[in-house]
């Protein structure tokens, strides 16, 4: 019924759960980690893999080229083209003809840059200039986003059989098996050496994204409705942290010391990979045998809140037959899919639009997920808070909100062009991840109510639901070529706009909906007592009201 971060002691007989709660966090903190461990470096991989558009193409043998026309240098203002494409855009304009036409010429006639500008059609030292060209229409790009989709497609597959799994082999062991198998992943990324396999390999890794289903099932098992939403959202959240710490931790930490000693820049991103999958291996090690499944025992027994059933993917069907969930896992891709689609996007896109160099756009890029230290929780304890205030109605608004402000803020970080400081784009980025995270701590403030008796079900189907949400976006937003490049996130802050507004769809007789209280009286939550011990095992059929939330049984009490 509490959440006392900082119980570590005591055996796990005695404190079995924050044990389960930091298990959950740190398998999907490390989890991010690996799972975006690869975007940061998506441009060095890219170049050693010989992607770039100006590794496949010569210059200045095909300078019609869409990415090298489409270039320009935003620190000096130079262009590949220097008077500028054509009205089709298929080529650099010609010379003028007239010196006074020249913009360089009118300033100063004698400068190297007006002899320069009447003397060429084509700026080959400015894009010569350039490591790896990746703009719209290249191959490079293509396979940047191919990758990306990929790496969050993979997981709704496994995000989805773990309900079964779940309930059929425990927290504990699913978890462990993830970990190990996303680190054997990680590890063999070092050896990317083609398109195929980078797509591959971060396809496979992505699997190590369903610890969130586990993480979630987990505290929800472990935790009182009182307090289960500011568990699950914190344990999630700082979990999420994973995924902005990847992107400083991998270039600050790894890539750029090694290459300040030497080391060579294909080697050095390559050894970088190792270090999260011995950080996989660990954490495997660490949940195995140090946490148990539920607060009385070692491994979970579904009897104690599914009687009499056994686990069947007829289970889905059922849970997918009710518009709540439906609807759930729509929004849920509005928020988690929206952060899982920054993740993949975020670096690359600082390194591209606005030419930062890769340790500065790790850091902004990092700057998205960091916020999940605090943000995903403020969800939870929003969702909480105003469960208390205002009755189950509360947690509904909260949703709301925290959605459609993502929304709203999401249009604005698309509003951001290069024409403006990084900051200005970082603060937008700011304002936009604290709302995306908070839409997933109020998420699953709602996730453990909505059908107690499928909880595992309806964790993993959320869950995937929010990789779905990022693989649409890949596919309808970031994988075409927009004449703008910022078109895609206003697009993607019109969809999760419509997918707020559908908030109101939800009722419950016994909770209500945005606009009414509930129809029926919820009942009490039923205890259970466990044979072989003398506390009881609880699981509630009911989300209490706000002046029953504090004494209601929770889920274990040991």
């Amino acid at each position: 019924m509490e959440l006392p971060l900082l119980r570590l002691g005591g055996s796990v007989k005695q404190n079995p759960h924050m044990r389960a709660f930091w298990g959950a966090t740190c398998s999907f903190f490390i989890a991010f980690v690996g799972w975006f461990a690869l975007a940061p470096v998506a441009l060095d991989v890219i170049h050693s893999i010989g992607m770039c558009e100006n590794q496949l193409y010569v210059v200045e043998e095909e300078p019609t080229r869409p990415a090298f026309l489409g270039y320009k240098n935003i620190k000096t203002g130079k262009a590949f083209c220097v008077h500028g494409k054509t009205e089709d855009g298929k080529d650099c304009k010609e010379i003028p003809a007239s010196e006074a036409d020249i913009p360089a010429c009118e300033e100063d006639a004698a400068s190297e840059e007006c002899d320069f500008a009447k003397k060429n059609k084509y700026d080959f030292e400015t894009l010569n200039a350039v490591k790896c060209v990746c703009g719209k229409g290249t191959a490079c790009k293509n396979t940047i986003a191919n990758a990306g989709i990929a790496s969050v497609g993979s997981t709704v597959f496994v995000r989805i059989i773990l309900g079964t799994g779940l309930e059929v082999l425990g927290p504990v062991n699913v978890q462990c098996m993830l970990l190990t198998f996303g680190g054997t992943m990680v590890a063999l990324s070092s050896l990317i050496n083609g398109p195929i396999m980078y797509t591959g390999l971060r396809f496979l890794i992505g699997c190590a994204g369903a610890t969130f289903v586990t993480n979630q099932f987990w505290c929800s098992l472990m935790f009182a409705p009182n307090v289960v939403g500011t568990a699950n959202a914190t344990a999630a959240g700082w979990g999420n942290l994973g995924g902005g710490v990847t992107q400083i931790f991998i270039m600050w930490c790894l890539v750029i010391p090694m290459r300040a000693m030497g080391v060579d820049d294909d080697l050095s991103w390559r050894f970088a990979m190792l270090v999260p999958a011995a950080l996989f291996m660990t954490v495997a090690f660490i949940v195995k045998t140090c946490c148990w499944d539920v607060p009385n025992q070692r491994r979970l027994d579904i009897s104690t809140y599914k009687p009499g059933k056994k686990p069947s993917f007829m289970d889905y069907i059922e849970c997918l037959q009710d518009p709540r969930v439906v609807i759930m896992v729509a929004q849920y891709g509005a928020c988690f899919g929206t952060e899982l689609a920054m993740n993949n996007q975020l670096a690359t896109h600082f390194r591209v639009y606005f030419q930062m160099p890769a340790g500065e756009a790790s850091a902004l890029a990092g700057c998205f997920g960091l916020m999940n230290l605090f943000a995903r929780s403020l969800g939870g304890i929003t969702s909480d808070a105003m469960f208390a205030r205002f009755g189950f109605r509360g947690r509904l608004w909260a949703h709301f909100f925290s959605l459609f402000f993502e929304g709203i803020f999401l249009f604005v970080f698309g509003c951001v062009s290069n024409d403006y400081q990084w900051y200005h784009a970082l603060m937008a980025l700011v304002c936009f991840s604290l709302f995306v995270q908070m839409a997933e701590g109020t998420s699953y403030g709602i996730v453990p109510f909505m059908k107690k008796e499928q909880l595992a079900m309806v964790s993993a189907l959320v869950g995937a639901g929010g990789n779905a949400g990022a693989v649409f976006a890949g596919f309808a937003f970031y994988k075409q070529d927009w004449d703008d490049t910022l078109t895609p996130f206003k697009l993607h802050a019109g969809f999760v706009m419509s997918m707020a507004i559908l908030s109101p769809l939800f009722y419950w007789p016994e909770y209500g909906s945005m606009f009414s209280g509930p129809s029926v009286n919820a009942s009490p939550p039923a205890e259970k007592k466990d044979s072989n011990s003398d506390d009881a095992t609880t699981v509630p059929s009911k989300d209490p009201s706000p002046a029953e939330s504090t004494t209601a049984a929770p889920t274990a009490r040991v």
